[in-house]
């Protein structure tokens, strides 16, 4: 099968989208299939049209507004000659705006079915648009639900959000496919290296985290919950993994607490140190609300290592009271740091939950989740095929086809505006 995968965030960006993205193409290419994706470019990267790719890289302004994404510029004749020669069965687009509109207009233009990922709650992030508003997170919900509905098909990475974006009007076929975890390469670690590295001795217990730091992962109530715990428990240390613009803050705020010498950001990890990492931690500690899935909670599973976090989508699906802890979503930071430091006394000496953390995983494993996707795929094209007006000459065929997309880009967002104004 030949797949074109359109996203506005690719490595070397680091993120859950990219990181989900690049998993599933090199999955889906290991197993035979075609997948040439089409992104931005990032800090180290080039604008890149070469039909051999594997990534097509477009033309981008870099850190739009303060953040660390891109947002790419027109080039669509460059574009196009290159989908010319590769050809796409079916269109695979994980955003709904910027390289989104991209993708309908090439699924219509070469008469495939498109499908979205509904990666993100896009009402967390409109921070990075606009000034905080109701208004403006409804119309980035809406804006969502609009494009989800000109696709061929849904997929969600978990139970929870299915059941969310069908509340909200959706349509279109929907399919619970979450993003796979290369289980093995998580399970061959060592335990000791961060320990060795950071000149920790056994006895310290390491408390860790995972993602990107920015404002919508909930960093100010986590940090808060740390510090709490620092503070009851005299031997529990806190490992961050990762980057952006939020760790100042954090920096800040363990400064003021007087317990910058009990935490530790060790930057951006990948390969072997990440799976280190999370072998490393005693807990896996989680606060986000604004995720679709958990993907660095299967990832710390993999490694054995069990997980607290707040009752969300995404988390309610991987993290139980067998595996870890789940809380309610409204837990206070004395709820969380609570929890956090009973869990650190009862896993001194038991593995039960370190060995249901890996079973766990094995849910989630890479091969499981691109059969899954392939699966859908294929029910998509087959319905597709089964719709074709075959009837129509081709050329007429093609020029009302390219006025119907940008009229259909022009209402998704209009009916997106209108049901934010009506609500």
């Amino acid at each position: 099968m030949k797949i074109a995968m359109f996203t506005n965030t690719y490595k070397p960006h680091v993120g859950g989208v990219a990181k989900s993205v690049h998993a599933l193409a090199e999955t889906l290419r290991e197993m035979g299939h075609s997948v040439m994706v089409v992104a931005p470019t990032f800090p180290d990267t080039e604008v890149d049209f070469n039909p051999e790719s594997e990534v097509i890289r477009l033309p981008a302004l870099q850190n739009f507004n303060g953040s660390d994404f891109s947002v790419r510029l027109p080039a669509p004749f460059a574009l196009t000659s290159v989908l010319d020669e590769f050809q796409p069965e079916l269109i695979h687009s994980h955003h709904p705006f910027l390289l989104g509109d991209t993708a309908i207009r090439m699924a219509r233009r070469y008469d495939v079915p498109l499908v979205f990922t509904h990666h993100t709650r896009y009402e967390h992030y409109t921070h990075y648009v606009s000034l905080e508003s109701q208004s403006m997170r409804t119309f980035a919900s809406q804006l969502a639900v609009e494009y989800s509905n000109l696709c061929d098909g849904v997929i969600v990475p978990s139970e929870s959000m299915q059941e969310l974006l069908l509340n909200r009007g959706i349509k279109v076929p929907i399919s619970v496919v979450p993003t796979g975890v290369d289980v093995q390469k998580f399970a061959q670690h060592d335990a000791t290296a961060w320990r060795k590295q950071l000149q920790l001795p056994d006895k310290v217990q390491l408390l860790g985290h995972v993602g990107r730091l920015a404002e919508e992962k909930n960093l100010e109530y986590l940090s808060h919950c740390v510090a709490a715990v620092l503070e009851k428990c005299p031997d529990a240390h806190f490992v961050i993994a990762g980057d952006g613009s939020y760790r100042e803050q954090l920096s800040d705020y363990f400064d003021d607490k007087s317990l910058a010498d009990r935490v530790s950001f060790c930057g951006v990890l990948q390969g072997q140190e990440l799976v280190d990492f999370y072998a490393a931690l005693d807990l896996f500690l989680f606060a986000s609300v604004s995720e679709t899935q958990g993907m660095v909670l299967a990832e710390a599973m993999a490694a054995g290592t069990p997980v607290i976090a707040l009752d969300a989508p995404g988390a309610r699906e991987v993290v139980n009271d067998q595996n870890g802890r789940l809380l309610d979503t409204d837990a206070s930071e004395e709820i969380f740091a609570n929890s956090v430091a009973e869990e650190l006394q009862l896993l001194q000496g038991d593995s039960d939950k370190q060995k249901m953390a890996k079973k766990t995983a094995q849910l989630f494993s890479q091969s499981n989740c691109a059969e899954s996707m392939l699966a859908f795929y294929r029910q998509r094209i087959d319905q597709f095929q089964q719709e074709r007006n075959d009837a129509m000459p081709e050329a007429l065929e093609t020029v009302i086809n390219a006025i119907k997309v940008e009229w259909e880009l022009v209402g998704q967002k209009a009916e997106a505006l209108a049901r934010t104004l009506d609500k």
